[in-house]
């Protein structure tokens, strides 16, 4: 029996393209605050500097499964990002909500 990777290693290049971009694009769907700071190079650190906290605040920050949107806003902001938030109702176009995380 084949290992993944050896049924992999038997596909057209190009194919195998395909599947590793696809990959990509699902792992990238499904990040941890954690792990997307990883995946922009930013240590905690840093992080906090830009936020102006302290580092032990962004360890706490990023294993919350809770949090308020405008916290979110801000980190993701602090990563160079910028937060949008879509609604997805069944047999509608997807929504795009506006001005969530502002002061009011």
């Amino acid at each position: 029996m084949k290992t993944l990777e050896e049924k992999l290693q038997t596909l057209p290049a190009h194919r195998q393209q395909a599947i590793a971009a696809r990959a990509d694009a699902l792992i990238l769907e499904e990040m941890t605050l954690q792990a997307l700071r990883k995946a922009l190079t930013m240590t905690q650190e840093e992080m906090a500097a830009r936020l102006q906290v302290n580092q032990e605040n962004i360890s706490r920050l990023e294993k919350r499964s809770d949090m308020k949107i405008s916290t979110l806003q801000g980190y993701i902001e602090a990563l160079g990002g910028k937060l949008n938030l879509t609604v997805d109702f069944p047999g509608r176009a997807p929504i795009r909500l506006q001005d969530i995380g502002a002061a009011v």
